[in-house]
Parts: structure tokens; C-alpha cells; sequence
């Protein structure tokens, strides 16, 4: 299962191009899509998901072009997982989880063992009888994240799946993914750079419609090795100064001043060693963020 994408382009009715002759390769396993608000990844998911039918371009899912004669096969190869969703608050969880597996097609007997499954695999199985508008925000998310897996998709899209939730949570479904993405693929959309780094190998960054970046995590890693420099100063209004002329990307106050791990094309004109960059770093290097 793969996903390719040549030449698309998606302009809205203010003039505004949400994506811009982008081309891209989505291929089996978990995949990154990393970008800030606004970057254009919850256009793409919805052109994916033949939500939007954009204005130029090809897209074809494992061999299947993205045409209207076609969306009935592609959506029902498809879960998804939007930001904003509200599914039936007058129902339990259970309830609600079982009549969505029925309405992607599934029997009540297998709707019921997928919905115990994976309220299960979520970490929900205690709140099964709770009302859906009893339900917090992150176990919302959650619930979310069952309906779009009760038909086992094929490709599988979700969009900030782990936005909400506590750090054993986010663990906990980004492990989900992981596993379920194994002979499937998972298009996971963040911008949390953490999320990515612990549950991908490979991955996209966009910004303002365009994708910088796609390809493998070390490589993109190796882009910004030589441009990660640590320096020590002796008080906070010194490292404020160098906030206004670097892109500092962390601060630590310590015993004898503050550590700076500061982002720069050149080395900086101060005292400091070279340092290992991270995929945060590597994202804030590409992107442009850096001020020198």
C-alpha cells in the first residue's frame, strides 16, 4: 500500500493556496507529516480522504486513481481521525463505538469484539459505560482514534491523535499506531516533533502549503548536523541579547550563568562548541526559523 501524489494543488474561494503543486510518496509504515498551524496538512488529509477534490493534480492509492468513480472504493480502504470530532454524546462509549463499526459495514459481532479490542489497546475499557459527553477531551481523542480503526484500514489517517493526552497516554497510542501500521499505512499528522521522533523512520514537513522536506529521519537529522552550536553565558540579559540575534531553541539556567543551545548557519561570534541537533533542531533549520 502506497500513496502517491504528483503535481496537487488546492486554492480556496479567499484566494488562499492551501497546497501548492505539492508531490509526494507515502509508503507503508507509520509516516510523519509535520508542520505548524497552518502549514497545510489537514488540507492534504482532506484531499485524502476525498473530502476536498482539488484543483490540479493526481493522486492514486495503492494503484487507484483519485476519481469520483472511485471514491467508494478508496473510503472504504480509508479511517480517518480529524482534529474536531463529535461523535453521539447521548451514547456510551460502548454503544456509540459498536453503532460506528455497524455503519462502517461491520457486523454487530465483529463491531462488538473490534470495539472491546481496541477501548482495550486505547486504555477506555473502564469508561465503556460512561455517556460520550461524560468523556474529557483526551478520552474523546481516544474514542476517536477507535472509530477510525474499527474497519482496519488500510491506510490510516489521523490528524494530532495524541493532542490532549498525558505522556503516558501519548506513549501508549503512539505504540498503537506503530503496531497497527505493520502491512498497513499510517499517515500521522503533528506538530509535535516528539510524536514523530518516536514513531516514524520516515516523514513530510510542510510550511505554507509546500513540502521542504520528505524523506528518511537520519537524513533529514544529517541536514542540520554543523549548524547545532552550545554556548555559556554569564547572566540572563547576555542570553537575552543573543535570543535577538540567533535562533536559540533551549535555554537552561544553571550554576555559573546560562546554557544556550543556539541554531545558526555559521558559527556565532561567541565562545562555543558544536553539538548533535535533534529532529527539533532539524525542523527548525529547514523551515527557516533560524536568525542567521
Amino acid at each position: 500500500m502506497s500513496i502517491i501524489i504528483k503535481n496537487l494543488t488546492v486554492t480556496f474561494k479567499n484566494k488562499v493556496t492551501a497546497i501548492d503543486h505539492g508531490n509526494l510518496e507515502i509508503p507503508r509504515g507509520v509516516f510523519g507529516l509535520l508542520g505548524e498551524n497552518g502549514a497545510g496538512k489537514t488540507t492534504l488529509m482532506r484531499v485524502l480522504t476525498t473530502l476536498i477534490t482539488p484543483d490540479e493534480g493526481e493522486i492514486t492509492l495503492d494503484g487507484i486513481p483519485y476519481r469520483e468513480e472511485n471514491y467508494p472504493r478508496i473510503q472504504s480502504k480509508i479511517g480517518y481521525l480529524p482534529q474536531e470530532i463529535d461523535l453521539y454524546p447521548g451514547l456510551t462509549l460502548q454503544e456509540c463505538m459498536e453503532y460506528m463499526g455497524t455503519l462502517s459495514g461491520l457486523t454487530k459481532k465483529v463491531s462488538r469484539e473490534r470495539t472491546d479490542y481496541y477501548l482495550e489497546k486505547t486504555g477506555l475499557a473502564g469508561q465503556r459505560k460512561k455517556k460520550m459527553r461524560q468523556l474529557s477531551g483526551g478520552m474523546k481523542r481516544r474514542a476517536g482514534l477507535v472509530q477510525a480503526l474499527l474497519n482496519e484500514p488500510e491506510f490510516l489517517i489521523v490528524d494530532e491523535p495524541t493532542t490532549g493526552l498525558d505522556p503516558e497516554e501519548r506513549i501508549r497510542i503512539r505504540n498503537l499506531l506503530v503496531d497497527f501500521s505493520e502491512n498497513r499505512t499510517v499517515l500521522f499528522s503533528t506538530h509535535v516533533v516528539e510524536d514523530l521522533a518516536a514513531s516514524c523512520s520516515r516523514l513530510a514537513v510542510m510550511q505554507k502549503g509546500r513540502f521542504l522536506y520528505a524523506g528518511s529521519m537520519g537524513e533529514l537529522l544529517e541536514k542540520v548536523q554543523g549548524h547545532v552550536w552550545l554556548c555559556k553565558v554569564a547572566d540572563e540579559k547576555r542570553a537575552r541579547e543573543l535570543e535577538q540575534q540567533y535562533h536559540v531553541s533551549s535555554k537552561q539556567l544553571g550554576e555559573g550563568g546560562v546554557q544556550l543551545k543556539i541554531i545558526s548557519e555559521e558559527q556565532p561570534q561567541i565562545s562555543c562548541i558544536p553539538c548533535e541537533g535533534t529532529l527539533e533542531d532539524a525542523y527548525i533549520y529547514i523551515t527557516g526559523k533560524k536568525k542567521s
